[in-house]
């Protein structure tokens, strides 16, 4: 519920006390901007983010903020559950782990080999994209589809209370999403010195939705948006043929299959859920059409299911939206980040790797130092603080992390 109402140009409802001053001062610059419709929504994993707080929902009339949506432009969640249980893999933990790291490249690596089918999907689209992006992108968007990048990212095998085995990926639009962001947030810095409008912070730049830069915004995300999507889902192919073939010995070749409704239809599959967190959206609230903009949050409509992670060796959740209006029907997208990397990095040592992740068969070396559960806040905490947003489907806990 919310915990905090600040009266500013248009209210802030916070829905939670744990709030770091950097947060508040950033959502104080935000509210002053005169595009916004009603209030701010900031979700209870709320934490200061670079030009705009992560853990925000805005809602917009005409304009749209690019920072506000973030760098990974339509990161994500995809989540599956299956058949299987952990009796069947629980001796294989460190042979699953191993295959789905041959299978799906991380960090800078790359796939570098597509169909010609997939390429085609995306050939004649791509060239819809701003001018200003490198034309040479494409072959690298190309060679990042189906795979997981860093920081934050990671795929996870999980348990949830009946020990069903669940498949989970957190990725996004990769390279290609974040040189569009890159280039939308400068547009925007631009537009504002043309137009003599003067922003709180130079981040806080926004696109007129009837100029020609806002149009390009709107068509560029409506691609990253298909493209995370599509990526996810290549992921998640690859990860349940591994799965399948350590517990069942059998192989299964991974054919590109094209949608969410296909995968469901592979008979080791009980559910599957995608939902994403950093992104633009044309909705109707408040009896009015408005461009919604989500930045570490996820859609919480009535019915919506969504999948809200906590810290690579915490608990995830699988939810169910309430479709509370206060939020723009919305909830938190993940724990929270409480620490910088940077101080988590000077904090941590190699035995709170060995401590935080000893139930988890992971990397366990100092490259998942800003990642340790303790960087984080609490998931419990999160989720009971947005008891009005969403409802508990399923509760998960990993026993393998693979992380960027």
């Amino acid at each position: 519920m919310v915990k905090q109402r600040l009266n500013k140009n248009v209210p802030i409802f916070i829905w939670t006390d744990d709030i770091e001053y950097e947060a508040l001062d950033q959502l104080c610059q935000l509210a002053t901007l005169p595009i916004l419709f009603r209030h701010i929504a900031v979700m209870a994993d709320v934490h200061a983010g670079k030009g705009s707080t992560v853990g925000t929902v805005i809602a917009t009339t005409d304009a749209v903020v690019p920072a506000a949506i973030g760098a990974d432009k339509n990161c994500g969640m995809y989540a599956t559950k299956t058949n299987y249980t952990f009796d069947q893999i629980k001796d294989k933990l460190p042979e699953l782990r191993h295959s789905i790291e041959r299978s799906i490249p991380t960090g800078f690596n790359q796939r570098q080999v597509q169909t010609n089918e997939e390429i085609d999907r995306w050939k004649e689209s791509f060239k819809t994209l701003t001018p200003e992006l490198n034309k040479g992108m494409f072959v690298k968007a190309m060679n990042q589809l189906g795979t997981l990048g860093g920081g934050n990212h990671f795929i996870e095998i999980s348990l949830d209370q009946d020990g069903f085995v669940w498949i989970v990926i957190h990725s996004g639009s990769r390279n290609v999403g974040k040189c569009l962001a890159d280039i939308h947030i400068k547009t925007a810095k631009e537009l504002m010195r043309k137009f003599h409008i003067a922003v709180p912070h130079p981040d806080l730049s926004y696109l007129p939705m009837d100029t020609p830069e806002g149009k390009q915004h709107w068509n560029d995300s409506q691609w990253t948006e298909q493209y995370a999507n599509r990526n996810r889902e290549i992921m998640m192919q690859y990860a349940l043929k591994d799965l399948i073939y350590e517990v069942e010995g059998k192989k299964v070749a991974v054919t590109y299959i094209d949608s969410l409704k296909e995968i469901t239809q592979l008979s080791v599959v009980e559910e599957a859920i995608h939902c994403q967190h950093n992104y633009v959206a044309l909705e109707h609230h408040y009896g009015k059409n408005v461009y919604v903009t989500r930045k570490g949050a996820i859609r919480a409509r009535e019915g919506d299911m969504g999948i809200i992670p906590g810290s690579m060796g915490a608990k995830s959740y699988i939810v169910r939206g309430i479709g509370n209006p206060e939020s723009f029907m919305s909830a938190s997208h993940g724990a929270g980040r409480k620490m910088s990397r940077k101080k988590a990095k000077e904090t941590f040592t190699q035995a709170d790797i060995d401590a935080q992740l000893k139930d988890v068969e992971s990397k366990k070396d100092l490259s998942v130092l800003d990642e340790l559960p303790g960087a984080y806040k609490s998931i419990d905490d999160v989720m009971a603080n947005q008891t009005d947003l969403v409802e508990i489907k399923y509760t998960l806990k990993q026993v393998i992390t693979i992380k960027g």
